[in-house]
């Protein structure tokens, strides 16, 4: 799909200002949390959260209520050690690195499994989901947010424009989480403004959506300074198409 495994894990190892920058990664981690807490669950849950990053959603979590017995994970060490800060130990609540497409937590039977604007950077989100469907316990909710392909329409306008091609991830479209047996999908639209062109590019940098796809080429300068342009005249405004998924198990 978008980069490479290594890449996808030193881009957010490398993101120093992640939390500054991502105010639209804070509000939808705060809209989940409440999605999640209106939930039928047991009063207490055995819980898998997959890409926690610096914590945003286990705060929010923790915030409405949500206890149990918890394992927090995430596939950049550097970020579980941030959200390990954020949140502190406490009893039923453990922390571990885990590469949540294609690794094993070792568990199986969780009555909840979340994750937060984590899985565009699968290889084959679909798949991974329904791989962790099957780690649920019978009546066992998977709820996760991901962005849409309609994220930096904006950009991608502006390329368009000057006809050329960005290399900011390509998303996957709703319709294919949609296509998912029994899934519940819905999409939001979120926009943050940003002062130019160059603001836009260092908080992508920051939220470690930086790395391009790998069939990428890189723009000439010139080209670079016209599609930063067309940008900044279109408004400088940044699109996430937010999509939520929500599964629930089989068993």
């Amino acid at each position: 799909m978008i980069a490479p495994r290594g890449k996808v894990e030193r881009a957010f190892a490398g993101a120093e200002r992640y939390e500054e920058n991502a105010p639209v990664q804070r509000e939808v981690a705060r809209a989940l949390a409440a999605r999640i807490a209106a939930l039928s669950l047991p009063a207490a849950p055995r819980l898998l959260e997959i890409g926690c990053g610096t914590g945003f959603l286990t705060s929010a979590l923790l915030e409405a209520g949500l206890r149990g017995d918890w394992l927090v994970t995430d596939l950049s060490p550097a970020m579980l050690e941030r959200c390990r800060a954020r949140i502190g130990e406490a009893p039923g609540r453990r922390f571990a690195p885990l590469d949540g497409e294609h690794g094993d937590p070792g568990e199986r039977g969780f009555d909840l499994i979340v994750s937060s604007l984590a899985m565009q950077w699968f290889d084959a989100a679909p798949t991974a989901l329904e791989r962790l469907r099957g780690w649920l316990a019978p009546g066992g909710h998977l709820v996760v947010t991901t962005l849409g392909a309609g994220t930096f329409a904006e950009w991608r306008a502006a390329h368009a424009a000057q006809r050329l091609t960005p290399g900011t991830p390509r998303f996957l479209p709703p319709e294919t989480f949609a296509a998912l047996p029994q899934a519940q999908v819905s999409v939001d639209e979120h926009r943050q403004p940003f002062a130019d062109a160059r603001a836009f590019l260092r908080a992508v940098k920051a939220i470690g959506a930086g790395t391009a796809h790998p069939d990428h080429v890189p723009l000439a300068p010139a080209d670079l300074r016209a599609v930063m342009a067309q940008f900044e005249g279109n408004g400088s405004t940044a699109t996430y198409e937010v999509v939520t998924i929500h599964l629930t198990s089989t068993r």
